[in-house]
């Protein structure tokens, strides 16, 4: 691979939420949320469970471009700046944002969750369970 390579990706769905005002980060958010998954892609949520954590891997589509002013910020609730590798900052090098949220419900391409810190209209680009142990693994023996 050199400087040049390209990488894009295509959302497999979006984000809709009637929420005004998202936590900055998955782990205190109560608001709730649907991904709505592009009907292609929606035979691939059959085993997904309600009560069930997923990670969802999303762009951030309002993000300012980067540049090297970026490289360090200041949290809100830091009180100096650190590396933009050990804050959950929206502005990233590569835009993509993680969230762990839990299954409410699903309904074909849909599917209802909470704990969302993303806007309405967020692209998703993935959606991997939550593997938290060996046991969680579903390769695991």
């Amino acid at each position: 691979m050199t400087d040049d390579t390209i990488i894009s990706f295509t959302p497999i769905g979006f984000v809709k939420t009637n929420a005004t005002k998202l936590p900055r980060h998955w782990s205190v958010s109560q608001e709730k949320g649907i991904l709505e998954i592009h009907p292609e892609f929606a035979p691939a949520l059959r085993d997904i469970e309600i009560g069930q954590k997923i990670m969802v891997l999303f762009h951030f589509h309002k993000s300012p471009a980067f540049n090297s002013s970026y490289l360090f910020q200041t949290p809100p609730h830091r009180p100096s700046s650190r590396g933009v590798f050990s804050i959950c900052s929206p502005i990233r090098p590569n835009a993509i944002g993680m969230s762990v949220v839990e299954v409410t419900s699903k309904d074909e391409g849909r599917i209802g969750v909470k704990h969302i810190d993303m806007i309405d209209g967020t692209p998703i680009l993935d959606i991997k369970p939550l593997v938290t142990g060996q046991r969680d693994c579903p390769s695991a023996e």
